[in-house]
């Protein structure tokens, strides 16, 4: 009987009689308007763009479809890290549409989300794909004509610090990110030696004349702080009066204008004060009682 048993669980469990993992394609959700489309299973696609065409783009100059897998075992090759992508580096053509197919194979939520869009085609600036739990979602964006790259990824929780991001370059790009898995290098070099860095920032003793010094230079920055806001803050007050001055002026025009004002303001004041210090400072004559 005990062979008959074990000679059952064995054939039970290597028949396919063990629950696989059950995976999902989330292909019919519930559109909610503006590319936002969702379901009850965990899935949804917000900035969703198949035909509207951003400016500068005077046509789809090429159609690319990928694919991007998600999960634990992506980040296997990356030590430190839990959470990855597939792949951790993208390049397109502007005004390029893309197909993004976005597996999830973890038993958890992920996300491949991109910011910086235009806002007035992809609400927020931002596409979004999400799939909770083992399963596919298929979502589509038209990239702007500029040279950019685009950070690429998952917002939940920690994901992305433990790995889960990667860059995504539009043409040229406009530089690296960094601490890319693979691509660049960390902004904190991880360490597994065990061993405590020559340069952990320990307190040093500081010397009496050290001390004193550093004490004046923080008065003196304090000065100057309260100065300039009180310099920034007669800018402000001014303001309305100067309006006349503004017309037909560009943004940048009245920026470079404001600050202008502002120096001579706050040299003004600086000088006034230094005049009643020196007043008020100054030695006086004692005159002597007559005799």
């Amino acid at each position: 009987m005990k062979k008959f048993l074990s000679a059952s669980i064995f054939l039970f469990m290597f028949s396919g009689g063990v629950a696989a993992k059950e995976f999902i394609e989330h292909n019919n959700m519930m559109d909610h308007g503006d590319g936002h489309m969702m379901n009850m299973d965990g899935a949804m696609i917000m900035g969703n763009n198949e035909n509207r065409l951003p400016g500068g783009c005077d046509k789809i100059r090429a159609t690319k479809e990928i694919t991007v897998r998600a999960g634990h075992k992506y980040a296997e090759e990356f030590p430190g890290r839990i959470f990855a992508f597939d792949k951790q580096e993208y390049r397109f053509e502007p005004c390029t549409k893309l197909i993004v197919n976005f597996i999830n194979e973890d038993e958890i939520r992920h996300q491949w989300m991109m910011h910086g869009l235009p806002k007035y085609l992809y609400p927020k600036g931002m596409f979004h794909l999400e799939v909770t739990g083992p399963g596919k979602v298929t979502g589509t964006l038209i990239f702007p004509p500029e040279d950019k790259t685009y950070l690429v990824h998952c917002d939940i929780a920690q994901h992305m610090e433990k790995g889960m991001k990667a860059q995504l370059k539009i043409g040229k790009g406009s530089g690296d990110l960094p601490s890319i898995p693979g691509v660049t290098a960390n902004v904190i070099q991880d360490d597994y030696s065990g061993s405590i860095p020559d340069t952990m920032p320990f307190p040093k003793p500081v010397s009496p004349s050290a001390s004193a010094a550093a004490s004046a230079d923080d008065a003196n920055s304090s000065a100057v702080s309260g100065m300039m806001v009180i310099g920034l803050a007669l800018g402000l007050l001014a303001a309305p009066f100067l309006a006349k001055q503004y017309k037909g002026m560009t943004m940048g025009e009245g920026v470079a204008y404001t600050f202008e004002m502002l120096s001579k303001a706050i040299a003004f004041i600086v000088k006034t004060i230094s005049s009643l210090i020196k007043k008020f400072t100054d030695k006086k004559t004692i005159e002597l009682p007559d005799k």
